[in-house]
């Protein structure tokens, strides 16, 4: 039995999802037509295998979806280009992809090592190659299994051999004509003053072409759902924009990798706070979290750092609200829950049967929450939630009796409680039974 037949049988593991292709629509286009569609969605769901063990192991990857998406091109291509070549349908085929090519281009842009690179190659070449020995295990007669095996461990260790000298060759060429350009220069230069090692204002304002001294506004823009690839566009459109709403007269916007844009702001002051992003976004997937207003060099800093934890906290709420999220708006539940286990034993303990993820539970935690944001007036809380007064005081008196106490006691505990369970929903809240 040939390699080339039992491959064409390869189907998707039932049960585990086959994501969107991250590879080019001609390559996935180009495998099925090669190799039928079963076999594809096999190699995409060994692709995106190998990408989370990639980043499960090597730090320099755990950014986020963005860099899933963008990291996923390159391993799904690769389960693609190792097919073709184990059922000879890729005579003449590099081992290298252009899907693993652009990655490459990712990876120098973000400042990663060779060395990491070739660990991520090594990780994900052990999660195909027994993904290719398991579906051996079941698709090949035992008469020709130890026969077929030998043959697929050597094809692949051949295969993975050529694959890491291309992307090594291509990394060192990348990072070569990367760390010579200007937008390297600049993207050193803010991480530089970003980790606090770099502290010669005027230097650092010249090289950036952006004034450090005055007071800035740092914000975060990325797409959700990721989109594939790793253009920007659209996101340094939406970061000019929003900063221009905000009146800025200086700004600066870098891109950091796949779908993602850090950007800043200044001007001599701004107004406090300033003026919020209450537009439709430019896109629908496009989502922005902003810092608050700081001067100088560490407000550059501080601005930014709050910018990633109000970005933290936007992916992690359980409803979108707005496409634009403002720490000083979520700077509370933000920092409550840095440890989400913490956060969770918290809710779980103050509001008792209330942290059950349940409809009634829910409408009793609304109100109380309202209820006690309006200063304990059920008839301002009755005009929040569009109910009657009286169906406020009820509610209210129904959570005390569930909680067994009066919601009057321990008031700023229950209150830090309803605004996890508020904000973080599922994640902090009971399971229904």
């Amino acid at each position: 039995m040939g390699a080339d037949s039992w491959l064409r049988q390869l189907t998707p593991v039932p049960g585990v999802e086959v994501p969107k292709p991250a590879s080019r629509p001609v390559t996935v286009a180009d495998a099925i037509e090669r190799l039928g569609v079963g076999p594809v969605e096999w190699a995409i769901q060994v692709g995106a295998a190998m990408t989370a063990k990639v980043m499960a192991e090597i730090p320099n990857h755990q950014q986020g979806p963005e860099e899933f998406e963008s990291l996923r091109m390159g391993p799904e291509s690769s389960v693609i280009r190792a097919l073709f070549w184990l059922s000879h349908e890729g005579e003449g085929l590099p081992a290298i992809t252009p899907e693993a090519l652009q990655g490459d281009m990712d990876f120098v842009r973000r400042g990663m090592r060779l060395d990491s690179v070739l660990r991520g190659i090594r990780l994900g070449h052990a999660v195909m190659t027994k993904a290719f020995l398991d579906s051996c295990s079941v698709l090949v007669p035992e008469k020709d299994r130890v026969g077929q095996m030998q043959l697929i461990s050597e094809g692949l260790f051949k295969y993975i051999d050529e694959f890491s000298a291309d992307m090594a060759e291509s990394f060192l060429g990348e990072r070569e004509r990367w760390t010579v350009s200007a937008a390297a220069a600049k993207a050193e230069t803010i991480r530089q003053i970003l980790e606090g090692t770099r502290r010669d204002k005027a230097e650092a304002s010249r090289d950036l072409g952006y004034d450090l001294s005055r007071q800035h506004i740092a914000m975060t823009l990325w797409f959700d759902p990721p989109r594939n690839g790793t253009d920007t566009p659209d996101l340094e459109a939406a970061a000019m924009e929003a900063l221009a709403r905000m009146d800025a007269t200086k700004t600066l916007v870098m891109p950091v990798g796949g779908g993602k844009v850090w950007a800043w702001g200044s001007r001599t002051s701004f107004s406090s706070p300033p003026a919020a992003v209450d537009y439709p976004p430019p896109a629908v997937d496009i989502h922005m979290a902003v810092g608050c207003p700081a001067r100088d060099v560490d407000g550059f800093r501080r601005s930014h750092r709050e910018a990633e934890v109000a970005e933290r906290t936007a992916r992690t709420r359980h409803t979108s609200r707005a496409w634009a999220t403002y720490y000083a708006d979520v700077a509370i539940p933000s920092m409550l829950s840095a440890d989400m286990s913490t956060a969770r034993d918290l809710v779980t303990r103050e509001l008792g049967p209330l942290a059950l993820d349940t409809p009634n539970a829910r409408d009793l935690r609304t109100t109380l929450l309202i209820y006690l944001e309006e200063e304990s007036s059920p008839h301002a809380a009755a005009q929040r939630l569009f109910v009657s007064r009286n169906t406020v005081a009820y509610r209210v008196k129904r959570a005390g009796e569930l909680l067994g106490y009066d919601v009057a006691q321990r008031r700023f505990e229950l209150h830090t409680a309803l605004v996890l369970a508020d904000t973080f929903g599922s994640l902090v809240l009971l399971a229904s039974m």
